[in-house]
């Protein structure tokens, strides 16, 4: 089952993108309300549009980058499966807790323990997966200033 490499993508391209429009949904218009825009934000918070299409690119890349692991384990492979499962929730999970419930200190908690996971893929399979681990790193990037983000907003308001 899913033998195919192209539909393996195309399976983690949706269910990757399930994730974005999910936390969307879930953060209520968050960077818009008048919440958010009235905290003391990190100087070097990026405008709006590049969240979007950071995350875009970054979810592309995690596609190839989740079919190849999948291609090179048994695809149903547990531990692996479970590692994405977790990566989802706590992607999704950010955007409610963050933007909807305005707890920012349980963000924080739950954005380092997204970015701990991420750092585990990237270096937990980099001998299995070589240079494709090179798709892994924008993701890795953009949680090390997300949290970064997170951090600032937690220690300054």
């Amino acid at each position: 089952m899913f033998k195919n490499k192209y539909l393996r993508f195309i399976i983690f391209f949706i269910v990757n993108f399930l994730a974005l429009g999910l936390g969307v949904l879930l953060m209520n218009n968050g960077p818009k309300t008048e919440w958010y825009t009235n905290l003391n934000q990190a100087p070097w918070t990026p405008v709006n549009w590049v969240f979007g299409v950071a995350w875009s690119t970054i979810m592309f890349c995690f596609s190839f980058y989740i079919t190849k692991l999948t291609l090179e384990f048994n695809y149903l492979d547990k531990r692996l499966i479970t590692l994405f499962t977790v990566q989802w929730f706590l992607n999704v999970c950010w955007n409610f807790v963050f933007f909807n419930q305005h707890l920012t200190e349980l963000g924080l908690v739950v954005i380092i323990l997204l970015w701990l996971l991420i750092g585990y893929f990237t270096f937990n399979y980099l001998k299995k997966i070589k240079w494709y681990t090179v798709l892994i790193v924008p993701y890795l990037i953009w949680m090390t200033i997300a949290t970064s983000l997170n951090a600032y907003i937690v220690f300054y308001n």
